[in-house]
């Protein structure tokens, strides 16, 4: 089966503290990694929104970029819609 690159921009609650948010982290990190090829994390960290999202003014905003068969990034967004302290997400092929 064909593979293409992805990309996926999460933004996670910081209001339950570091350790929720750095083990959110590597839940993502981790089912990527066993899903598709990572080609690179980069972890923003704690930045402003730019509007409230459930009355929240802050998120820790990651930026994956990974490699996949087609039906993995469909999966993943249904993940993060169900996960608790996951504020927005968005998956984009390259």
């Amino acid at each position: 089966m064909m593979k293409s690159s992805y990309e996926v921009v999460l933004i996670f609650s910081v209001s339950k503290g570091e350790e929720a948010t750095a083990a959110l982290v590597e839940k993502f990190k981790t089912l990527i990694a066993e899903n598709a090829t990572v080609e690179n994390v980069d972890e923003w960290g704690k930045r402003k929104l730019a509007y409230l999202i459930d009355d929240e003014a802050e998120g820790y905003y990651v930026l994956v970029n990974f490699e996949s068969e087609a039906d993995f990034p469909a999966e993943l967004d249904r993940i993060t819609n169900i996960t608790d302290g996951v504020l927005r997400s968005m998956i984009i092929k390259k």
